[in-house]
């Protein structure tokens, strides 16, 4: 039974860090613009000495100290954006992701899925694919695909806080509970 279980653990290992090497192939594309934070730059901005008064402040100390990593990949080109919508879509076949919202209208479509977490309010990872973009412009670049994976505990009620520390996409509020 213990050598069952063993051999159980051992094939399910690599299926742990899937989402992690699936999406990390974009990071040395060199039309690809990306942005990685590990859990010790989260640890590190949480250890920074913030007014204490400030709820906003206290917000993003509570929630950076509970993420693993955040990955956000930028692309102008049109085939490997849609290489990272098939990766996208690949991923979600074999995670248990479900969909929370999606935004189309004629600038973007925007599509956000959860893995759930400890209660209703919190998620294990929050995945957002953003495609079809027009006229959005970064140094000169039009971007045309954003993926974003953030994993860890996240506090939905705290994700505000998060987006405007970070400079993240706002449409990841939309994620949130409003108040």
């Amino acid at each position: 039974m213990r050598r069952n279980i063993l051999i159980i653990l051992i094939a399910a290992l690599p299926l742990s860090g899937f989402s992690q090497s699936l999406f990390d192939k974009f990071e040395d594309l060199d039309e690809v613009t990306s942005v990685v934070v590990n859990k010790s730059m989260f640890n590190l901005l949480a250890k920074i000495d913030v007014e204490v008064n400030d709820p906003e402040a206290r917000d993003f100390m509570d929630i950076a100290s509970s993420l693993k990593s955040l990955k956000v990949f930028t692309t102008e080109n049109k085939k490997i954006g849609d290489d990272m919508r098939a990766s996208v879509n690949s991923y979600l076949k074999s995670s248990q992701m479900e969909e929370l919202m999606r935004v189309k209208d004629k600038d973007a479509n925007v599509k956000f899925y959860i893995k759930q977490g400890r209660d209703d309010d919190h998620v294990s990872e929050l995945l957002m694919l953003v495609t079809d973009l027009n006229e959005v412009e970064a140094d000169g670049r039009k971007i045309e695909t954003v993926l974003l994976s953030l994993t860890g505990d996240i506090d939905l009620n705290k994700i505000n806080s998060l987006t405007k520390k970070m400079n993240l996409p706002e449409e990841l509020n939309k994620a949130g509970k409003q108040e």
